[in-house]
């Protein structure tokens, strides 16, 4: 009795000859990152989220009024965990939307500074202590920055100034101790309240950086000497005008790099070290496929390969082919 013929295969991997590229568990993981992901990236996701951190403000300035607070008492800490709740929520929506590479959430600075927010809520030591408490939950508010491109674009240019503004104040100090020096020493015994120490000369010059008081101050040192007119110029020119312009300098240089950084950057092409490796597989293919060709022909039918046409030239005539 001949053998039964196996039952046929279903049309999903059998009839193709390959086998399942996603495994049941797989297949689920990826379908609850892609709803996240869609979910994350839809409009009402982040108005939401707003909407919530707007809402945990308006609580934490509620608790600043101590006769609400005391009335209030029960249904605010039922707030504050609901808050907890749904950002832990949030949180795990856009981290889940990486599917099995949670790593890249990390890779942008304020889903890390989000993660430490939420999460340090939950650490014993930060929920016994009411101030780091509160710290925190104020810290939530901050996080409205990154639904803001142009807000985030201008705390990042603020970020990247750093550097420029450590120098414009070394620089800055170095001007206000020189001419609070030479204050003290023109002034010290005339006009005692505003130079008759270093602190007190370099107070003075701080207010008289902004030009606040600057002409009962000129008035008060013209009554000293004429030269004095000489001292306050180039100190207001050197203070107020160039200082505080490189400054702007500066800024204005940050707030372009963090606008060019915010750009969508175009997708890298493949490097030199990929193509040539691509290539490489493509010809072991096809090295293989022919080896295999040949193999199957047989060792005696092997046939030597054919001439393309273009290169069969006629042989040059010879002597012995000359009729004249």
């Amino acid at each position: 009795m001949p053998a039964a013929d196996p039952a046929p295969a279903t049309e999903s991997t059998a009839q193709r000859g390959v086998e399942d590229p996603l495994p049941g568990d797989r297949r689920t993981w990826s379908t609850v990152s892609g709803w996240c992901a869609g979910v994350s990236d839809s409009t009402g996701f982040g108005v939401a989220a707003f909407v919530l951190i707007v809402a945990n403000a308006a609580v934490l300035g509620v608790e600043t009024y101590p006769g609400t607070a005391r009335a209030w008492h029960i249904e605010l800490r039922v707030a504050e965990t609901f808050f907890l709740v749904a950002f832990t929520a949030e949180l795990a929506i856009r981290m889940a939307a990486f599917g099995r590479h949670p790593g890249r959430f990390f890779r942008d600075g304020w889903n890390v500074f989000d993660f430490i927010v939420v999460v340090a809520a939950f650490v014993p030591v930060v929920r016994e202590n009411a101030t780091i408490l509160r710290l925190l939950r104020l810290a939530r508010v901050l996080r409205a920055v990154r639904m803001f491109p142009q807000v985030r674009v201008i705390i990042h240019a603020a970020w990247k100034s750093l550097p420029g503004a450590l120098s414009f104040l070394v620089v800055g100090a170095l001007v206000l101790y020189i001419y609070a020096m030479l204050g003290w020493m023109l002034f010290a015994d005339e006009l005692p309240d505003h130079y008759g120490s270093l602190g007190r000369a370099c107070l003075t010059l701080f207010f008289l950086m902004a030009l606040d008081g600057l002409g009962d101050m000129v008035r008060e040192g013209l009554e000293v000497s004429r030269w004095t007119a000489l001292y306050f110029g180039s100190y207001v020119l050197v203070s107020s005008f160039l200082l505080v312009n490189l400054l702007i300098g500066v800024v204005i240089t940050s707030l372009e790099d963090a606008r060019a950084s915010e750009r969508p950057q175009p997708t890298p092409q493949a490097s030199e070290p990929e193509e040539i490796r691509r290539r490489v597989a493509e010809v072991r293919t096809a090295l293989e496929a022919l080896e295999a060709a040949m193999e199957s022909s047989g060792p005696g039918r092997r046939t030597p390969p054919e001439v393309p046409r273009d290169t069969r030239r006629p042989m040059p005539p010879t002597d012995r082919h000359r009729t004249d």
